[in-house]
């Protein structure tokens, strides 16, 4: 198996900016209230019985800070955190490799957990509830089954689709949260504290209109605010105002609800090519050349948030909203 995993003294190969712009702990972590809340309680009650916190699973869309909530949750512990991905673990062998690695205490991150094969599964079951491994070494009659006792540890795992993970392995989360997009103020909040660590001048309103067209996902503003502070340094004197900002949205192709050309790609096949809908997501993906597990995950949780799609059992189909939004005349029925 290649290897993706990263202790917690090794986080310094990454960009610096990168990491500052992550928050440390829990305290600093903007969003996402009630789970914070209830994280925060479930750690100090580990810690004051000195044991381990119990699995954390995290969902929710890309881009909304389960990574870093993983890596708080390690800080909050004062424990390493080893992090790897479920298309990483591609055998058994593999995740026994992972986890006899492990210190107690440590936190294991699986990042994709949702993508794990069945039989790496079984192996995870023994190892989340009593802390051992049940390795079978051999086939046939000369099989034998070896016993592997390991540290206490929690493992985090994240996913973009729950409901693709088996009821037996989301069973053994002690802890389950989902994270829900951003507001407004919170993105703008995100937005001014990275302007801080990248050291720029943002004007509030850039801020605001940055928070507003980020489809409520803090990557995605950290994205177009570096993004921005490129167009201010090559195209103005470095400071990020509504005008550089205006300009640097507008070629950058992110409409006044955060929708970018893939967005309008999609909405438009639907109305031009299908007359609204309904229609396969398979169709939609050929037509508009995207795959189909990508507009699952990051176009349409959003898109069906603000009201554009919806889901029926014959297919996607847009909503009278896309038709005002992109000035388009409703067709007659």
């Amino acid at each position: 198996m290649e290897e993706r995993i990263v202790s917690g003294e090794s986080q310094g190969h990454e960009d610096s900016e990168e990491h500052s712009l992550r928050p440390q702990t829990l305290s600093q972590y903007i969003g996402q209230k009630t789970v914070k809340e209830n994280l925060t309680v479930f750690i100090e009650a580990a810690k004051m019985r000195q044991e381990c916190l119990d699995h954390v699973l995290l969902y929710g869309p890309p881009g909304l800070g389960k990574t870093t909530l993983s890596m708080i949750i390690a800080n909050e512990m004062g424990v390493n955190l080893r992090t790897t991905s479920g298309p990483a673990i591609e055998r058994p062998g593999d995740l026994a490799a992972v986890l006899t690695s492990l210190e107690p205490g440590d936190v294991l991150f699986i990042d994709e957990i949702h993508r794990l094969n069945r039989s790496v599964e079984e192996v995870l079951y023994p190892a989340m509830e009593d802390y051992f491994l049940d390795i079978v070494i051999g086939k046939g009659p000369s099989a034998r089954s070896v016993r592997v006792d390991l540290p206490p540890f929690t493992l985090v795992g994240a996913t973009t689709r729950a409901g693709m993970l088996s009821a037996p392995l989301r069973d053994r989360f002690g802890v389950v949260s989902r994270l829900e997009y951003y507001t407004h103020d919170e993105l703008q909040e995100i937005v001014e504290r990275t302007a801080v660590v990248m050291d720029v001048t943002l004007e509030t309103s850039a801020a605001e209109e940055v928070s507003r067209r980020s489809r409520g996902t803090p990557r995605i503003a950290n994205r177009i605010l570096r993004r921005i502070r490129d167009f201010a340094q090559v195209r103005g004197d470095g400071t990020i105002n509504q005008e550089i900002t205006s300009t640097a949205l507008q070629l950058l192709q992110v409409d006044d609800l955060g929708l970018d050309h893939i967005d309008h790609k999609l909405l438009l096949n639907i109305i031009e090519k299908f007359r609204g809908g309904p229609v396969g997501i398979d169709t939609i993906a050929a037509t508009i050349g995207e795959e189909s597990h990508t507009i699952e995950d990051v176009y349409e949780p959003y898109l069906m948030q603000i009201g554009f799609l919806q889901r029926t059992p014959r297919g996607r189909m847009v909503t009278p909203l896309v038709y005002e939004h992109l000035n388009i005349e409703v067709p007659k029925t």
